[in-house]
């Protein structure tokens, strides 16, 4: 039981790294001065889910389930 509360506390470290990592490389939400004259509805603002973007979005919400998970396994008690 020991070896495995070591790999999911790797894992778990690892998971908050990326995290970080991903929620900083991400760009903010705000439109800006574009959406007064619609010019935010661009291709890219259309497609976004296909896009590089969309992905690091999908990306981070599967990394901060992961996240909820894995603290709550190392936070019950299951390894003592």
């Amino acid at each position: 039981m020991d070896i495995l509360k070591t790999v999911v506390t790797i894992i778990f470290v690892l998971d908050c790294i990326l995290l970080s990592a991903i929620i900083l490389l991400q760009e903010g939400k705000s439109a800006g001065l574009g959406t007064i004259s619609g010019a935010a509805d661009t291709f890219w603002g259309q497609n976004k889910g296909r896009s590089a973007e969309g992905k690091m979005v999908i990306f981070t919400k599967v990394l901060a389930v992961l996240f909820l998970v894995l603290a709550a396994v190392l936070n019950l008690g299951v390894f003592n």
